[in-house]
């Protein structure tokens, strides 16, 4: 089902692999009254998990422009093994790393444990998207607002554009040439699943569209700009996968803004 959700979405997906003797993983979300959501995960072991590095398409990674991950797949053996060996083989060909960690500290067998893995391959991402809470869990309690902080403990030689996400507030950007922050979009929230994935698509879209984005900062701010509506609509509705919106429907809404 969610393999033809992808085809009719036209995402190409001669890279899934299927496991017969797994499920896919299940995540049963609840929502406050406020919008945010709770998750509660089953799947040990689901069908992600098995995922060997000899089922990786080699060729297909090759060819992509962008290879983003996140840090679930870290979590256990076979998967972390074709994480890694994926992101070499990306990495090798030119391709950038977008690195979204998704801290979903459940799902591991210890807060150190999940700290230790996504800090283990930090320094490879060209792009990482981090959030305020994650910047706190990484840094061990530091204050995520602080520049000083993001620069000095996060900011590494290889990042071509770190993002923080503020949820509704926007969000900031650092590259080695400058720094800012993008104020967010109001809406009336209702349910905030997938608004960081649909902010993540956002920036990946325009990065794919010009790679030298990180060098203009206005082009880059108005890249920003992009991925903050993307997450923002995204809330307006209910549900992850319905909720994420077209770039049509982002494009109406810049044209309905600039009308106001």
């Amino acid at each position: 089902m969610l393999a033809d959700i992808l085809k009719q979405n036209n995402v190409e997906t001669s890279g899934m692999r299927f496991d017969s003797n797994a499920r896919t993983a299940l995540a049963f979300v609840t929502l406050r009254e406020d919008g945010e959501r709770e998750f509660l995960f089953f799947r040990n072991p689901s069908a992600d998990m098995l995922l060997q590095e000899s089922e990786l398409d080699k060729n297909l990674l090759k060819q992509a422009r962008i290879f983003h991950y996140g840090s679930i797949s870290l979590i256990d053996e076979p998967c972390k093994s074709a994480h890694l060996a994926a992101m070499r083989i990306a990495k090798n060909s030119g391709c950038i790393l977008s690195y979204d960690p998704n801290l979903r500290l459940a799902l591991w067998p210890s807060a150190d444990a999940a700290r230790k893995s996504i800090m283990d391959i930090w320094d490879q991402a060209d792009v990482t998207k981090i959030s305020e809470d994650e910047i706190t869990f990484l840094t061990g309690g530091d204050d995520p607002y602080d520049d000083n902080v993001v620069l000095k403990k996060l900011f590494h030689p290889n990042l071509k554009l770190l993002i923080v996400t503020e949820g509704s507030q926007g969000c900031r950007y650092y590259t080695k040439a400058f720094k800012g922050r993008i104020g967010g979009v109001k809406v009336k929230p209702v349910d905030t699943t997938g608004a960081g994935d649909a902010f993540v698509s956002g920036i990946l879209y325009s990065i794919a569209t010009d790679q030298t984005i990180f060098q203009d900062e206005k082009r880059l701010r108005k890249a920003l700009y992009f991925a903050n509506i993307c997450g923002a609509l995204t809330v307006t509705e209910r549900g992850a996968i319905p909720a994420l919106p077209t770039r049509e429907a982002i494009l109406q809404f810049l044209l309905e803004a600039a009308v106001i």
